[in-house]
C-alpha cells in the first residue's frame, strides 16, 4: 500500500467551515493537494480509501496537555501519550511546563522540543512557564516559535504558582505574547480546606469536597481578576478549563474570535462528568480546577454555543491509577482523556444542540484561529494534511486493554460510545488505522504566524 504516492478519500462527508460537503480529497507530500466533489481515481497513483459514510474531519488540536516529561516519566511520557493523542484523532498539542525540571527557561523548552522531535506521533508545541522571578526569560520568549506563556494563579502539579502581584502585573504589561492562566484563587482554597477539616478532619475528607475546597468561588476571584488586568493593559490573555457558570459572565460572545484579545476554554471532564460522578468514580475525576455542579455543566455547554467559550481542550494530565486510589488529601489532580476527548465530543452532539461542525470548529477551527497556528486546523488545499476519519455509525468501547497512555487508565472506562476513529494521517501519513499505529513518529513543530 505504502508503495504508491500518497492517498485519496473519497465519498467522504468533509466537516470543515460549519458545513458538510460530500467530497474527494487527495493527499500528497504531506499536504492536502485537492479537494473535490469528485476525483478520478484512475488518473491518480495514490493509496484508495473509501470513506462512504464516514466523517473526514481535520485533525484535533489540543492546547492544553500535559505529557510529564521530563521528571514524571512514571505517569506519561512524550511518545505514550502522543500515540494515545492520534489515537484520539488529535493531531497537535500544545504541552505546559510544570515538569521537571520546570520549563522556565528557553533552555529547558528547547530540551523539551528536542525530546518530541525525535519520539512525538503528533505536532507539538510547548509553553513556557511563568513564575515570581523570572520576567526576561519571558520576553525572550519566541512568537513564531513558542505556542505561549503560561501562569499558574492557582496551585498544580508542581511548584509553579505565581502569587506575587507585582509580578503579574509585569508580565501583563511587558510581555507581548499570548499569555496563558490557570485562575483559582489561593486564599479561597486555603481557607475552605482549612474549614473543612475542622468540621471533618483531614482523614474525613472526600473526592466530593473537592469543589466546595476548589469553589466556583475562587475560580471566579481569579479570572475576574485576571481579565481585568488583561483589559488594563491590553493583553492578549486566554483563561484555560473554565469550570463554572459565573465566569462565563467575564467573557463576551458576540465579538468574532479573530478579534478577540480575551479568550477561553473549557475542558472535556467539565463538560461530561458532574458533582454527582464522585460517587461513583472518586478521585478518578479530581481535576484542578474541579468538576462541579449539573447547573455549572449545562451552563458551559451553552457557552460553547453562544461564543463564550472558544476551544475545547482536555487538560490531559495522566496519574499512575496507584497515586489516583490514594485517600482524598494525597491524591494528585488530573487524569488521562486525550484518547477519547473527540469521541466524547461527538457523543455530546446527540446530548444537546450542538452538531458535529461546532465540534470541529471549537477542536480544531478555533484552536488554529486562536493560537494563529500556521496552516493546521482546517480541511484546506495547501494545509498539512492532520486528518481524522469518524464512522460515526460503529461504536467504541472504552476498555483498559485499548488504552495507550502510559498509566493504562480512564476516567471513561466502560463507556460505549456511538462512533469510531478509523484512521488518523498526520502531515500527510497514515500514523493510526483502526486500533493500530502505524509507521514511525511523524511529529512536526508547530509554527504561529504572529509578528
Amino acid at each position: 500500500m505504502n508503495k504508491l504516492s500518497g492517498y485519496l478519500i473519497k465519498n467522504a462527508s468533509l466537516v470543515n467551515d460549519g458545513q458538510i460537503k460530500e467530497c474527494d480529497l487527495l493527499i500528497k507530500n504531506g499536504h492536502i493537494e485537492r479537494i473535490d466533489s469528485s476525483i478520478n481515481q484512475d488518473k491518480i497513483q495514490a493509496n484508495i480509501i473509501e470513506a462512504k459514510g464516514s466523517y473526514v474531519l481535520p485533525g484535533v488540536i489540543d492546547s492544553q496537555v500535559h505529557f510529564r516529561e521530563p521528571g514524571l516519566i512514571h505517569k506519561g511520557e512524550i511518545k505514550t501519550e502522543s500515540m494515545a493523542a492520534i489515537a484520539g484523532g488529535v493531531t497537535s498539542y500544545i504541552d505546559q511546563p510544570n515538569t521537571i525540571p520546570s520549563a522556565i527557561t528557553i533552555l529547558e523548552l528547547e530540551k523539551k522540543y528536542l525530546r518530541a522531535s525525535k519520539v512525538s506521533w503528533a505536532n507539538y508545541s510547548f509553553n513556557l512557564g511563568a513564575t515570581n522571578d523570572n520576567l526576561e526569560e519571558l520576553k525572550r520568549a519566541s512568537k513564531e516559535n513558542i505556542a505561549g506563556i503560561k501562569i499558574f494563579m492557582g496551585s498544580s502539579t508542581g511548584n509553579m504558582l505565581v502569587d506575587n502581584q507585582k509580578s503579574i502585573e509585569r508580565i501583563f504589561s511587558e510581555v507581548d505574547h499570548q499569555l496563558i492562566a490557570h485562575c483559582e484563587d489561593e486564599q479561597t482554597i486555603k481557607k475552605n480546606l482549612e474549614d473543612l477539616i475542622k468540621k471533618k478532619g483531614e482523614r474525613g475528607l472526600l473526592a466530593s469536597d473537592h469543589p466546595i475546597i476548589r469553589s466556583s468561588e475562587g475560580c471566579y476571584l481569579s479570572s475576574s481578576k485576571a481579565i481585568n488586568l488583561a483589559k488594563k493593559t491590553g493583553a492578549r490573555f486566554h483563561v484555560y478549563h473554565v469550570s463554572t457558570a459565573i465566569e462565563l459572565d467575564l467573557f463576551d460572545g458576540s465579538i468574532p474570535l479573530k478579534e478577540k484579545r480575551i479568550t477561553s476554554e473549557a475542558c472535556v471532564h467539565h463538560l461530561w462528568f458532574c458533582d454527582e460522578d464522585y460517587k461513583s468514580l472518586g478521585n478518578k475525576i479530581k481535576w484542578n480546577p474541579a468538576v462541579k455542579t449539573g447547573l455549572d455543566r449545562a451552563a458551559l455547554r451553552r457557552g460553547l454555543l453562544d461564543g463564550r467559550i472558544d476551544v475545547v481542550s482536555t487538560d490531559h494530565a495522566p496519574h499512575t491509577l496507584e497515586e489516583k486510589l490514594r485517600p482524598y488529601s494525597k491524591a494528585p489532580a488530573g487524569g488521562p482523556s486525550i484518547q477519547y476527548s473527540l469521541l466524547a465530543m461527538i457523543e455530546m452532539t446527540k446530548q444537546s444542540n450542538m452538531d458535529i461542525t461546532k465540534v470541529v470548529q471549537l477542536m480544531c477551527h478555533n484552536q488554529a484561529d486562536l493560537f494563529r497556528i500556521n496552516k493546521r486546523g482546517y480541511l484546506r488545499e495547501g494545509y498539512h494534511a492532520d486528518i481524522v476519519i469518524v464512522d460515526p455509525m460503529k461504536n467504541t468501547v472504552v476498555e483498559e486493554k485499548k488504552i495507550l497512555s502510559k498509566c493504562s487508565w480512564s476516567p471513561f472506562e466502560n463507556q460505549t460510545f456511538g462512533s469510531n476513529i478509523t484512521h488518523t494521517f498526520v502531515n500527510g501519513v497514515l500514523n493510526y488505522q483502526n486500533g493500530k499505529i502505524l509507521g514511525d513518529t511523524n511529529g512536526h513543530r508547530l509554527q504561529f504566524l504572529r509578528k
